[in-house]
Parts: C-alpha cells; sequence; structure tokens
C-alpha cells in the first residue's frame, strides 16, 4: 500500500502552491494509495480531514512537520500544537503520552557533508548525525524525500543503514511536479492513522522511489586516504 507521508497545501503551509483537492487528485493519478497531510507547525482540523478524503473516497491522514531544535520531525496521533514541541525531548514526552509515532524528515540538512570524496569525512559525518538527540525518539527516518537531491538521499539511506533504522519517503509536495516521485510502500493495509502508527512502530514498510533512481551509496568508490 502506496502513502505519501509528508505533504504540503496552502493555505496553512504557506510556501506550498497545492491546494488540498488538487493534491488529493494528483495524488490519485500518481497511483498512491493515501496521502498524509503534514503542514509545518499547524494541525489540520479533524472533521476536515475526514471530510476530505469522504469527498474523494481516498485514504487521508492528518500529519504535522514541527521544526524542532534538533531538525524537521514528522509527526503522527497528536492533536494538536504545544509549546516546547520545539524541543525535541518535550515532543517526544507529548507524542508518547499520545501514543503517536515520530519520524526524521530530511535527515541530510544540516548533517551531509559538502564534500564527499573522503571516506573517512563522510562516515564521521554519518557518526555524528546518528547521535542527533531526537532519533532516539523516531520510529524512523526519512530515507527517500521527494524534493532532495540523489546525494541528499544517498546520506539518509548510509545514515539509516549506519543506525539500522527503517526508512520511509515522502515527497514533501509543495507543488504538483512533486507529487508522485516517492512514497512509503506498506506490507498491510492502513485504514487511519492509527493503524499507520502501528506500522510505522512495527517497521513493515520501505522506501520506494516511483521515478527508478537508485539511492544506495557505495561508499568503496569514494577515496580513504590513510594517514602516513
Amino acid at each position: 500500500m502506496l502513502i505519501d507521508l509528508h505533504t504540503h497545501t496552502r493555505p496553512l503551509s504557506w510556501d506550498s502552491y497545492l491546494s488540498p483537492d488538487d493534491l488529493v487528485e494528483r495524488s490519485k493519478q500518481a497511483g498512491l494509495d493515501g496521502i498524509c497531510l503534514s503542514e509545518h507547525d499547524y494541525l489540520w482540523d479533524p472533521e476536515e480531514v475526514l471530510a476530505l478524503g469522504k469527498r474523494h473516497n481516498y485514504l487521508v491522514l492528518p500529519a504535522i512537520e514541527i521544526n524542532t531544535d534538533d531538525g524537521h520531525i514528522l509527526v503522527y496521533g497528536i492533536n494538536k500544537y504545544v509549546y516546547g514541541m520545539h524541543r525535541s525531548g518535550e515532543l517526544a514526552r507529548h507524542v508518547g503520552e499520545a501514543n503517536g509515532a515520530m519520524v526524521a524528515a530530511h535527515p541530510y540538512r544540516r548533517q551531509m557533508p559538502w564534500y564527499m570524496e573522503d571516506k573517512r569525512d563522510y562516515q564521521d559525518a554519518l557518526v555524528r548525525a546518528s547521535k542527533n538527540p531526537a532519533y532516539q525518539h523516531c520510529a524512523a527516518l526519512e530515507k527517500l524525500n521527494g524534493r532532495g537531491t540523489v546525494k541528499e538521499n544517498q546520506f539518509s539511506a548510509a545514515l539509516c543503514e549506519f543506525m539500522k533504522m527503517p526508512g520511509t519517503a515522502g515527497t514533501d509536495s509543495h507543488s504538483r511536479s512533486d507529487i508522485g516521485r516517492v512514497a512509503t510502500d506498506f506490507e498491510r493495509d492502513i485504514h487511519d492513522v492509527y493503524g499507520l502508527i502501528a506500522e510505522l512502530k512495527a517497521g513493515r514498510f520501505d522506501a520506494v522511489d516511483l521515478t527508478g533512481t537508485p539511492h544506495r551509496l557505495d561508499l568503496t568508490a569514494l577515496s580513504s586516504q590513510d594517514p602516513a
């Protein structure tokens, strides 16, 4: 079951050019089975999410992308934004109380090395990124981001492998051209946000690139300059 776990619509996400109805219809056309509405630091009214899904006979689930001191975190299962959630530990407390789930969005941001010619530098960057305090609270990392470059997503994929964490995929859609690039393929059918949370915590999913672009990085291709 293909679900886009990371999307944005206007006006709740100021930087999006997509209307909710446009996002849903184009996601259906792209062959996706469902989407999550994950606006920036803002939650949809649950009744509006339900109405949107019914209007299009389509799975639409509520989510939120929260800007924390440790990066952006996709959250599933909470019903309100509370001051203090910009601290990942405090966010994790609220999510835990709600029996929700957290996924680290685009983990390459501010963590991927600018230059990747040296194998040791790249591995050092993976070690540093793995120590991000938010990740201990996350069910998964966003392995594929539809707006990320191949190199950026390769870093996220390498980080998932390094940390032995499952990886999701989300388009991070802000415009029509973003829709349908990547998705999370769930082994079991999902009908509501509670089912989504259960499957995220169980790790029964995989990140897929619907464009066919490979994202596995061969570290042996990077030079390894041994010290003299």
